[in-house]
């Protein structure tokens, strides 16, 4: 063998190597976290009004989730219901449980049959089961779980509230034929402008400075980044309100000028999200509020492609996973509804893209999962232990093209007022205050605009069948049957 040979062959041997190695290392896991971003508000995704250039190119470069759902919320403020499933792992009323336990317990009040001890105690909160597998955990932006961000995660900056302030002026508006008194893009409303700079833009300053940190260190990095749009104040710099003229933007298919059992259901003319536009809604603001909504969306887009751009630059994207969702959706004039209290798709459903070494490209996924199964499929993906009480599931067999352990379907619930359940094209909402129960098929009626249980009962019994043995599963003790005697 000549000394050209042996060069040769070392120089193979290394490569196989290097490549052994890097195939062996703990993958990146950056995860990108919008607020009331509703599912069909993504271009690539079939909304030609809006402009998402970066998020279409997580869609083009990775698979797409079109189905993915939050369960709802014991509280009018969604995202705490979302955000502490997400952060332990809990379907929603266990995961009141556990919250209630990680708020403390407050003098004389009695903690009942609650199962469950303070997670961040002990050590089970997501971000402290990615530190115990060896990564270095970072976050910034809106939190609004009762863990305290600053001690679970290694570097945390900017620490949101729930929602920017919102002001007087941004209720109850606009009124046709008067004068806007607020404006989107005027800093003296404060919200998203408080302290001087966009939120949006200093989660992309955080997340740019996390990445450089990461990039000096040997070990993976889990960041959470946490943006606060799109939740209202709907507030853009003024270029972006200029993208959407009003006579380009479109009223939903299913305006209604107010819904019927809004009252009954929970969602009525006293809950903060509904009060931000006036009542009877009407075209004009309804195409207003979209507007705003769709302007703070592409912001939040210009950031998110800074972010990509500085994980490209920290030479560490080939090994990272990206997860982009968001907490739950938002109506906007859908059924004469503003907020995310309600059980209908705009709502319920959310974007959820997911990019990483091995994902297929520009697949689409239309198996039905909750956007929380981030979590394990995270925890999975680090080699972490994952606590038996983790009850979402890893997206791994879904996205390798096994559907054997796909659920069969999807629990929705809010408050007292609504349940649902989804199985298969159909899907069952019942407002018990009303004793209303409303049947449709999403599929053939993606809008939900028409009811069809009298003429599916049977296909109405199944699914509220299928709703009581949800009900065990995620903790739910409201007596249904009781009130829907006929299901």
């Amino acid at each position: 063998m000549n000394l050209h040979t042996i060069t040769l062959t070392l120089a193979g041997f290394l490569c196989c190597v290097s490549n052994l190695n890097a195939a062996d290392k703990a993958p990146d896991i950056l995860f990108i976290f919008a607020d009331d971003q509703a599912f069909s508000t993504i271009h690539a995704l079939g909304n030609d009004e809006i402009e998402t250039p970066n998020l279409d190119r997580l869609v083009k470069r990775g698979t797409t989730f079109t189905r993915a759902y939050n369960m709802g919320s014991w509280s009018g403020a969604v995202c705490v219901a979302s955000r502490h499933m997400l952060n332990t792992g809990l379907y929603v009323w266990k995961a009141k449980q556990a919250a209630d336990r990680l708020g403390g317990r407050k003098k004389g009040q009695k903690t009942g049959n609650n199962p469950y001890p303070n997670f961040q105690k002990k050590g089970w909160m997501w971000s402290q089961l990615m530190a115990k597998a060896g990564y270095d955990t970072y976050f910034t932006g809106k939190w609004h779980v009762k863990a305290k961000a600053d001690e679970i995660f290694k570097v945390s900056r900017n620490i949101r509230p729930g929602m920017p302030n919102q002001t007087p002026e941004g209720y109850n508006r606009p009124i046709d034929g008067k004068p806007d008194v607020w404006s989107p893009y005027d800093k003296k409303f404060e919200g998203f402008w408080k302290g001087g700079r966009h939120w949006s833009e200093i989660v992309a300053d955080d997340a740019e400075e996390y990445l450089k940190m990461a990039k000096a260190s040997d070990n993976p990095f889990f960041m959470y980044i946490a943006f606060n749009a799109a939740h209202d104040p709907r507030q853009a710099p003024k270029e972006f309100v200029d993208k959407y003229p009003l006579d380009k933007v479109a009223v939903p298919k299913n305006f209604l000028p107010e819904y019927p059992w809004n009252e009954e259901m929970n969602s009525g003319r006293k809950l903060r999200d509904e009060r931000l536009a006036p009542f009877p809604r009407t075209e004009h603001a309804i195409k207003v509020n979209r507007q705003e909504y769709y302007a703070l969306i592409t912001h939040m887009d210009v950031q998110i492609g800074r972010i990509l751009k500085a994980l490209d630059d920290s030479g560490r994207a080939d090994n990272t996973w990206i997860f982009f969702t968001a907490d739950h959706g938002l109506a906007i004039g859908e059924h004469g509804l503003m907020g995310k209290q309600n059980m209908f798709e705009h709502s319920l459903r959310v974007p959820m893209m997911v990019v990483g070494p091995g994902v297929a490209k520009d697949k689409r996924i239309d198996t039905r999962v909750y956007l929380q199964d981030v979590m394990p499929t995270s925890l999975e993906l680090a080699g972490a232990t994952i606590p038996e009480h983790v009850q979402f599931q890893s997206l791994r067999p879904l996205l390798d093209g096994k559907t054997d352990s796909a659920r069969d379907a999807i629990y929705g619930a809010y408050l007292k007022g609504q349940r649902a359940v989804v199985v298969g094209d159909f899907k069952l909402i019942l407002y018990p205050k009303a004793k209303k129960a409303l049947l449709f098929n999403v599929k053939a009626d993606p809008h939900e605009m028409k009811d069809i249980l009298s003429q599916n009962k049977e296909q109405a019994k199944q699914l509220f069948a299928r709703l009581l043995g949800l009900q065990k599963e995620t903790g739910d003790t409201f007596d249904l049957k009781a009130v829907f005697p006929e299901l």
